[in-house]
């Protein structure tokens, strides 16, 4: 394990009763008002330094990140959250001395870090939390923009008007099944939006495009789906091609190659311009463009505290989850979370990743099958 120690900020902190000193021209002040003015100032002291022995005392903080970003770069904009959480856990009952900031080698060595102990606190994708769930405990998971659409029901999708950001916070988000312009893509969008369930024979009748095997919006969840659904998976398809990315999928899309891609939710909205910029198409993405499918929430990324680590108890599990929202909600505190486009957190319960162990199954599936 590769471990980056941060350099703490050096902060001055206020914390107690501050007592104003008399100047020259108060001197003549009599001795019964000083010796009050004193004795107030003794019990503001001692009731200070009472509330802050009844904090409990850490010598540090172990938190470590997964490396979805140079290393460098992770500890660099997240160095200010060691003060922010000191201070924060400080309001809420924790004196700790130091927050040491980790960036893991692999996803793995961060899951693992859990396990032992050595790290306190993980921010770690669900997968990496489901691989590790028997030595940690998820208790937050990102928010992110959420969108205005969420319905499990496709025909809700292709109202015609553009998928767009909410102003409301989202922890999870759906793949979709969208259909082209194409004769076959129009059919299957007919019959979807008439209220009609599309059969297997409907899918394998259609040319995908897919992305890779390890791809949660453009493989997983959507050979989930399909196996909930029909007991059948996207290599059960007759026709489905892997696209080395979403800009060649919908430009397949487009030209008709493909009837069918499987993407994220926003997808449409980050391709609407090159629709008709790029690809040729005279009329809108929306326009041209149906859902035929939504898959379940896919969960936002996790932060999960150890079960071994020597602190860790339900009071300091909990006094985490808050600490850490509270700096969610505050401009420093986006800016530092920035790095994993996370805007916020939420709490988290175990069984919200539930459909992530059933995708770790099946790529362990896929894994042997190859």
């Amino acid at each position: 394990m590769k471990r980056l120690t941060a350099t703490l900020l050096a902060a001055a902190m206020c914390m107690g009763t501050f007592a104003g000193c008399g100047s020259n021209t108060e001197e003549t002040t009599d001795n019964s008002n000083a010796g009050a003015a004193a004795g107030e100032t003794a019990a503001a002291t001692t009731e200070s330094q009472t509330a802050s022995a009844e904090n409990v005392h850490l010598d540090a903080l172990n938190v470590y990140f997964v490396p979805s970003r140079d290393p460098e770069e992770i500890v660099t904009a997240t160095e200010p959250l060691s003060d922010l959480l000191k201070n924060e856990l400080a309001g809420l009952g924790y004196d700790v001395d130091s927050v040491n900031i980790s960036v893991g080698t692999t996803y793995e060595a961060v899951g693992e870090a859990l396990s032992a102990g050595t790290a306190d606190v993980g921010f770690i994708p669900g997968g990496t939390y489901v691989l590790y769930d028997d030595g940690c405990d998820v208790i937050l998971t990102a928010t992110r923009d959420g969108l205005n659409k969420d319905s499990d029901n496709p025909a809700d999708w292709n109202d015609g008007q553009p998928t767009e950001a909410s102003d409301k916070q989202a922890v999870s988000y759906r793949a979709l099944f969208i259909a082209g312009p194409s004769e076959k893509g129009q059919e299957l969008a007919d019959k979807v939006n008439s209220g009609e369930e599309l059969t297997w024979d409907d899918l394998d009748s259609a040319n995908w495009s897919v992305m890779s095997s390890s791809s949660p919006a453009g493989y997983i969840y959507p050979a989930l789906w399909m196996q909930d659904r029909y007991g059948k998976g996207i290599t059960d398809l007759s026709n489905a091609v892997q696209s080395d990315s979403y800009a060649s999928a919908f430009a397949r899309l487009a030209s008709g190659q493909v009837d069918v891609l499987v993407t994220y939710a926003d997808a449409r909205r980050d391709y609407e311009e090159n629709w008709t910029s790029e690809y040729g198409r005279s009329a809108s993405i929306w326009e041209e463009t149906n859902v035929i499918g939504v898959t379940d929430p896919i969960y936002n990324d996790t932060v999960c505290v150890s079960k071994t680590s020597p602190y860790m108890d339900e009071n300091l599990k909990t006094a985490i989850q808050t600490a850490l929202i509270n700096i969610g909600n505050t401009e420093e505190g986006k800016a530092v979370i920035a790095i994993y486009s996370h805007n916020g957190y939420e709490p988290a319960q175990s069984s919200d990743y539930d459909k992530e162990r059933e995708a770790q199954k099946l790529i362990q599936e896929l894994n042997a099958a190859n």
